[in-house]
């Protein structure tokens, strides 16, 4: 598989979706929420329904009425400038309102999702401020007495059973501990938007594991044949080809493609964008990919590359 850049958030945003989903009809999700009319974006926004509600799953017990996420990709981690940044985030979307104490601090709290534990953050909060980050369930640290309740959840040490999805949202997964466990709570799911989005994420972050792995069962190949090479070679190839044959002229199909890139920034999956837009899976799914795999691409060039196969090598 090409060495592409993997997208972490939007899987991220679906995994917290998906963690989260017996509570979902009491939860709003915004993905890159501007706190400003200029771009200053939280990774995500979880604002709760009924701010009386207690949030049942273990990374949503600390949730009030507005919650502010900050998602660190894999490789990445938690450092003190992103504590400094998400708390200030907090601050502007508390105090950006038309009234005084319209949101009240109270009903805020920040998230911060890491891979890895930030010992040097823990360091510095016990240094800077006597606190301390105290595990409250595995891998779900809080931390208390500072502006806002914090939690940082640290991916890998989740709990693979009540945190299934989030605790394997990275590289370096297990065949028979984390990716048969996967494939069978995905069968049924593929085209859920969610699940999809996660799903094709995990893949990918563990493609070069899974070619190593030569005892992989013909089942898992099947299931997850269309989220790899194949589905990349047939939606670019065949299904752009098909409707560009089909007539679409250029003016038409770079609108489309525009859209799709609105779409892509907001998280969504190539299912939902299709469903949207009322287009053929396999034609979204070559714009998808590139999108995907060539960030800062502009709508032309995506043009160019679907009109082109040859040309893409």
């Amino acid at each position: 598989m090409d060495k592409r850049k993997l997208q972490w958030h939007p899987a991220f945003f679906a995994v917290l979706q998906i963690e989260l989903g017996k509570d979902r009809n009491y939860l709003r999700f915004y993905a890159e929420y501007n706190l400003t009319r200029k771009p200053l974006q939280i990774d995500v926004l979880v604002v709760k329904e009924e701010s009386c509600r207690e949030i049942q799953k273990n990374i949503g017990r600390i949730f009030r009425r507005y919650n502010v996420v900050e998602y660190k990709a894999m490789k990445d981690y938690v450092n003190v400038n992103d504590f400094y940044k998400v708390m200030g985030y907090a601050c502007i979307f508390q105090s950006n309102t038309e009234r005084v104490m319209e949101i009240l601090p109270s009903d805020v709290t920040v998230t911060l999702a890491g891979e890895h534990f930030p010992r040097k953050l823990s360091m510095y909060l016990r240094n800077a401020y006597g606190v301390d980050m105290e595990m409250e369930y595995p891998g779900i640290y809080y931390i208390r007495g500072l502006l806002f309740p914090v939690q940082v959840l640290v991916i890998r040490e989740l709990s693979k059973e009540d945190n299934m999805w989030l605790s394997r949202l990275r590289s370096g997964l297990s065949l028979h501990e984390d990716i048969e466990i996967l494939a069978s709570e995905y069968k049924g799911m593929e085209r859920n938007p969610l699940y999809e989005t996660a799903m094709d994420l995990i893949i990918r972050a563990n493609w070069e594991t899974y070619q190593e792995v030569r005892e992989m069962c013909d089942a898992l190949m099947e299931l997850f044949a269309d989220k790899l090479e194949e589905r990349e070679i047939l939606g670019i190839e065949k299904g752009i080809q098909n409707g560009l044959r089909q007539g679409v002229m250029k003016g038409e199909y770079t609108k489309l493609i525009t859209q799709v890139m609105r779409k892509v920034e907001k998280g969504q999956a190539a299912v939902k964008i299709a469903e949207d837009l009322m287009e053929p899976l396999p034609v979204i799914e070559g714009i998808y990919n590139l999108i995907l795999h060539n960030p800062g691409i502009s709508a032309e060039q995506i043009y160019n590359k679907l009109s082109n196969p040859a040309d893409n090598g």
